[in-house]
């Protein structure tokens, strides 16, 4: 029995409650804001705006674009009016998304503090959270890149990847601070693991296409539907089209990129959707049926529809930026969804 001086309360009373719950705000916080960062990311992709400001970190060497209005006056002056890549809007975009970013770097540097100096309490290993920061400092790279490089597709590609990737490690570490249920039947969840591991790595593989699609231009390069260019398989040039270390709009040769390897990129994004409705579908009806993840199968079934219905739409309608971004989002709900679910299907093996 430990003595205690009267008038003064135990020591660390209550602090491990305490602990955990500053530490789960952080997670979601910072969660919430990397799964926006996700869309502003697309919107700042989509609308051109990737170079409003062509330095890092600053905009024209200031802090905002609200400082540098003499240089981006002379910058759309020089490029003959505002549709060219600079332009006080589209600095603004950008100079948000990197703001936001920094915002998402500190948070993440106080959950691994948090998890290091709480370990004992948390009963967690601190080396997620440490790793996470290491993650968010190689995306302020890679967002350094992707202006100073000149919006090189692999590296803008590498961004939205890292990005998706902080959201998953977060995600994970939120599921990790959020109690396990119980199954009155574990064995069919428990059985889940190794599908929902196969979804999570196809959901990742489409999402790495959706991305080189889109940071290639590539999105319109079928405007019609189901066929592309009027054909079920049109001519393509995949050397080309997967031929990572180039410039934007060029080959590895320097050779303009051909409509052919522009073709080769959308048609295996779309290949690769047939595959994710097919399997994830099937992914999702049986989760459905194991009774304890039900919910979660449920909603893998809506967001896998409304994919499908976004990226229809993308085409038919000529990418509108909304559905486009929205589509991004979409993406980002499907890879935590197939990551829940397989967090879930591991914690049942438990109970069996």
């Amino acid at each position: 029995m430990s003595a205690t001086i009267p008038g003064r309360p135990a020591p660390y009373a209550g602090r491990p409650a305490a602990g955990a719950a500053l530490y789960r705000r952080l997670i979601a916080a910072a969660l919430i804001l990397t799964f926006g960062l996700v869309m502003l990311g697309a919107y700042v992709r989509l609308s051109d705006a990737g170079l409003g400001c062509p330095d890092w970190p600053g905009c024209y060497g200031q802090l905002s674009p609200l400082h540098a209005k003499e240089e981006i006056a002379r910058a759309v002056a020089e490029q003959g009016g505002e549709h060219g890549p600079v332009s006080m809007g589209k600095a603004w975009r950008e100079m948000v998304h990197r703001y936001f970013a920094q915002a998402l770097g500190l948070l993440i540097i106080a959950i691994a503090v948090v998890a290091w100096r709480r370990r004992a309490e948390l009963r967690q290993s601190p080396a997620l959270p440490v790793s996470l920061v290491g993650v968010v400092i190689l995306q302020g790279i890679f967002g350094m890149w992707t202006v100073t490089l000149l919006l090189k597709p692999a590296i803008v590609t590498g961004h939205l990847i890292g990005g998706l990737l902080t959201f998953a490690m977060l995600l994970w570490l939120w599921l990790r601070q959020s109690p396990a249920p119980r199954y009155v039947d574990a064995e069919p969840v428990a059985a889940l693991a190794g599908p929902a591991l196969l979804g999570l790595v196809l959901v990742s593989a489409q999402i790495f296409l959706g991305g080189w699609t889109s940071t290639n231009y590539a999105a319109l390069a079928c405007t019609d539907l189901p066929t592309c260019q009027g054909q079920w398989w049109p001519e393509m040039n995949f050397r080309d089209a997967f031929h990572f270390v180039r410039e934007l709009g060029k080959t590895g040769d320097g050779e303009n990129l051909p409509m052919q390897a522009l073709t080769a990129i959308h048609l295996m994004h779309r290949i690769g959707a047939v595959v994710i409705a097919f399997y994830v579908g099937w992914l999702g009806w049986r989760a459905r049926k194991a009774g304890g993840v039900a919910g979660l199968g449920a909603a893998l079934l809506a967001v896998l529809t409304l994919q499908w219905l976004l990226g229809l739409s993308n085409v038919y309608f000529s990418l509108p930026i909304a559905v486009a971004v929205a589509h991004n989002g979409g993406a980002a709900l499907l890879l935590a969804l197939t990551l829940t679910l397989l967090f879930r299907a591991r914690q049942a093996r438990l109970q069996v």
